[in-house]
């Protein structure tokens, strides 16, 4: 006979075994605990610096599959109120992770939860967002790369991701960041993934590279350059570009661009080549090896498949257009259509969801300014609006005293800043944002 008591613990037994197999089954949200830590970043450096790093590792990429969630718990171990930007992501307003706009900052010693899918494969930073206080955690190294991988990706040998960056170093190899720098500061040494550059990669005869170029820099701009490698490029800022060959083997690298590149190697051992900063008379970044027996060939390269969630084509006739004036320097505050952006509780523009919208960035400025759009992806449009270049941006790099005009479909609701990519101008207020309803 089964009593009352016996029926009573089997079920509780039963619930508590359930329960059990439950917790089980539900995988732990990974923790990036941004912490300070100790790295000897200049080989020859008498001290270590105190950067920061998500879980004590500088130059770490978390990677993705397309289609799958992304979650992941910011934990605040550092003494600044941190947020997380998914820098190229058009993923959805609450996630993407502006301190003062999209979400409040997360306090020292607070964690905040980040759940959402990414809705395209491509190269993506991590990086702080809270306005007014981004420069420092980027100075300190607190930044890293987003990989969604393709459902379908190129054939290649190697996937290699670089984040490159660049720190103040004094001359004992600690931080030097004491002095302002409100046009941006430039560090007196560069990394690959937080170690020291070259770094070398090695590969087969006739083998094939997929090369993640990404710049974490704080104020650095750059030009890259290929020595003795046929490069070509299949992605720009994440998205699917038309294949091409850099021109004069140059590529435009502005702080938070990223460039994916497919480098087919020479069927010979020992022909090198080299990936260039030209920084000076230029500063070596990688090196590849090529070395071994031969690999067989690999099919021809041909375009990633296009974005079907990016717009075929822009209505520019039916767009909302606004001008965006940027002034200021190294002396005088930064504006945009005249007013110090963080004193602005207007978005520049408000446009319902599905509304074309072309911007013109006025720069009037003696600087080259990136600007970078949250939450879309942008056309840079031809000097007379009669056509775009074959690749979409997130960054664009506006040169000095010049215009350059975008165009994108405002298809993702919520509020998005237009902001500077040159972290202490970003603190100092070179920013604005727009409205999708």
């Amino acid at each position: 006979m089964i009593t009352r008591r016996a029926a009573t613990a089997g079920i509780a037994t039963t619930l508590i075994g359930l329960a059990g197999r439950g917790t089980a089954q539900t995988p732990a949200i990974p923790i990036l605990s941004a912490r300070p830590a100790q790295q000897r970043l200049r080989p020859d450096a008498a001290k270590d610096a105190e950067v920061w790093a998500f879980n004590g590792n500088l130059g770490e990429a978390t990677r993705l599959k397309q289609g799958e969630a992304l979650a992941l718990t910011l934990r605040n171990e550092t003494n600044l109120p941190l947020s997380l930007h998914f820098h190229g992501v058009r993923g959805p307003n609450a996630m993407d992770g502006i301190g003062g706009l999209t979400q409040e900052p997360v306090a020292p010693g607070k964690d905040y939860e980040y759940r959402f899918t990414p809705p395209d494969p491509g190269t993506f930073l991590i990086r702080p967002g809270v306005i007014g206080g981004s420069a420092e955690p980027m100075e300190r190294g607190l930044s890293r790369l987003l990989i969604v991988e393709e459902a379908s990706p190129p054939p290649v040998d190697q996937d290699v991701a670089i984040l490159i960056d660049d720190w103040a170093l004094a001359e004992d190899g600690s931080l030097a960041l004491s002095e302002q720098a409100p046009a941006g500061r430039l560090g007196s040494f560069l990394t690959l993934n937080g170690n020291p550059t070259p770094q070398q990669i090695k590969a087969q005869p006739g083998g094939r590279i997929r090369l993640r170029l990404a710049n974490a820099c704080n104020a650095r701009t750059m030009r890259l350059r290929f020595d003795g490698l046929k490069a070509f490029v299949i992605a720009v800022d994440g998205q699917p570009s038309s294949t091409f060959e850099p021109l004069k083997a140059t590529l435009p690298f502005a702080p938070g661009n990223r460039y994916d590149l497919l480098i087919d190697l020479p069927p010979d051992e020992g022909q090198n080549g080299m990936v260039m900063a030209m920084i000076g008379t230029g500063f070596p970044l990688a090196e590849i090896i090529v070395e071994g027996t031969i690999r067989e060939p690999l099919p021809p390269i041909t375009p990633l498949p296009p974005n079907p969630k990016l717009p075929d084509a822009i209505k520019l006739q039916d767009a909302t257009r606004k001008d965006v004036v940027i002034k200021g320097d190294a002396k005088t505050p930064w504006t945009i259509n005249g007013a110090p952006s963080p004193a602005s509780d207007a978005p520049l523009v408000k446009v319902k969801r599905g509304t074309p919208v072309v911007l013109a960035l006025k720069n009037e400025t003696g600087l080259s300014q990136p600007m970078h759009l949250h939450g879309h992806a942008f056309r840079l449009l031809h000097a007379h609006d009669d056509g775009w270049e074959p690749y979409w941006l997130d960054t664009v790099q506006v040169p000095e005293n010049k215009t350059t005009r975008i165009a994108f479909v405002a298809d993702n609701p919520g509020k998005w800043l237009l902001a500077s990519t040159v972290m202490e101008r970003f603190d100092a207020g070179l920013w604005t944002w727009i409205e999708v309803t």
